[in-house]
């Protein structure tokens, strides 16, 4: 055999220093080898000719073909391969056609192997693509659902602290604090306000006045004056003590100036 030895698009091209796998073609290079079968080289080697260069071959195709089994994937069947780099293994002994033949099945088998070898790598590639997704789907579904339990028990706790806050001892706790914090009103001022509220509506946020449609808690005529402190005056106790003691500085100064009109004219 005086030329590489060229199947199914696979070249031969000599000795165990390189491999290369790429595209569907096995190469190997070795300098002296490459340049025995026509291939260029750096250095200057003796041509081989006749037997020698089918065994040089049969070293090379052996050389590629182990690396082909050492390299393969873990999943993929070597055994054939395996058989034919037994087979070819005493090419010092064979001559003519009998090596030649087994030089080409092993070229053969050693694609076969290659490409299997690299379509498992390939579905493994994407059996991992495919797990890490779905781990992350579910991770993201976890934290998607972890989220969602977390905001429905802050509503839940923000609903229930509203329920509390909507009763007449939660409305006046609201007012004490407000009128404190903000208006630097004491207990006394409270009491008097108190007072007030407890004649108007009795603390109640939904209280209506069925005589004029004064509402909620500080009886503000229309209701809707108190959106003025939040959209939420009608649900939210609150928001109309905020309202409510907002309306007495300004008009009265203190809870207690209010009180004090409420009695002397029925209203404030």
């Amino acid at each position: 055999m005086r030329r590489t030895l060229r199947k199914h698009g696979i070249a031969i091209a000599g000795g165990a220093a390189v491999v290369a796998i790429a595209g569907g073609a096995l190469t190997m290079t070795q300098p002296a080898l490459g340049e025995a079968l026509g291939v260029p080289s750096a250095s200057a080697t003796p041509r081989l000719s006749g037997t020698e260069l089918d065994r040089a071959q049969a070293a090379a195709t052996l050389s590629t073909a182990r690396t082909v089994v050492r390299d393969a994937n873990d999943k993929t069947d070597t055994g054939r391969l395996e058989q034919r780099i037994a087979s070819l293994s005493d090419y010092s002994s064979l001559s003519g056609a009998a090596l030649t033949e087994r030089i080409a099945s092993t070229v053969d088998t050693v694609q076969d192997v290659a490409q299997a070898s690299a379509d498992q790598d390939h579905a493994d590639a994407q059996a991992a693509a495919a797990r890490e997704a779905a781990a992350k789907r579910a991770e993201d579904a976890a934290a998607a659902a972890k989220a969602a339990a977390e905001n429905a028990a802050a509503e839940q706790a923000a609903a229930e602290a509203q329920a509390r806050a909507n009763t007449p001892a939660g409305a006046k706790a609201a007012a004490a604090a407000l009128a404190s914090s903000q208006y630097g009103w004491g207990s006394d001022q409270f009491q008097c306000l108190d007072s007030l509220w407890t004649k108007e509506s009795g603390w109640n946020y939904r209280a209506v006045n069925p005589n004029g449609g004064a509402t909620g808690i500080p009886q503000a005529l229309p209701g809707s004056k108190m959106a003025s402190i939040a959209a939420d005056w009608q649900t939210n106790a609150a928001t109309q003590v905020a309202w409510g003691l907002q309306y007495i500085k300004g008009s009265y100064g203190t809870p207690c100036s209010a009180w004090s009109h409420s009695q002397s004219v029925n209203w404030y």
